[in-house]
């Protein structure tokens, strides 16, 4: 998972800096998507190198990178995806970064963990994260007019809309984690 991920995202920031420079890269690193990926490919290549890895810091990454990533996956099949036509390598890397990523994430932690890992500091620090991101989407949109997701474009929806739709993420989000955190006890320690 970490070489996919890894090769995908490095092919997005060579075509993202030969079609549109800093501020596309930028604009790039402002998605959610492309923010679960990284964590995806931080978490799989730590654990590639050590699968009993373990530590509060790690455990919030392997945390954020599982609910980000499962998150990205859900929103785009059922929000996104039907707007967008793809040709190429566009094509592979949505793949990747859509569907291949939040399917094996979910999949090697039911299956592989490492467990237990999902205590209540985790689960709170975990969501640091997806904050900082909220808040920052909105201040940049908001100085520049450009939204990463048409749900969230506030200059096109107004507020109201897009602070509901991230509300609506959020606590899906919550959710998530908790239905984790129920199901953690119950498969085998690994």
């Amino acid at each position: 998972m970490a070489l996919a991920v890894g090769t995908a995202l490095l092919v997005q920031v060579v075509l993202t800096l030969s079609a549109s420079g800093a501020t596309g890269l930028l604009r790039w690193s402002s998605y959610f998507t492309v923010q679960s990926n990284l964590l995806v490919l931080g978490a799989c290549a730590t654990l590639a190198v050590r699968p009993d890895r373990d530590g509060p810091a790690w455990r919030v990454l392997r945390l954020d990178a599982l609910l980000g990533i499962t998150i990205t996956g859900v929103v785009y099949a059922t929000l996104l995806a039907p707007d967008v036509q793809l040709q190429g390598v566009d094509r592979w890397i949505d793949a990747v970064e859509h569907y291949g990523a939040p399917a094996a994430t979910l999949a090697g932690w039911l299956l592989f963990g490492p467990r237990p890992r999902l205590d209540r500091r985790t689960l709170l620090l975990a969501f640091a994260w997806p904050l900082a991101w909220v808040v920052w989407t909105f201040a940049h949109g908001a100085l520049t007019g450009w939204y990463p997701y048409p749900f969230l474009d506030a200059a096109a929806i107004g507020y109201p809309a897009a602070l509901a739709a991230t509300g609506t993420v959020l606590v899906a989000g919550v959710l998530l984690a908790a239905l984790l955190r129920a199901v953690e006890p119950r498969l085998p320690r690994r």
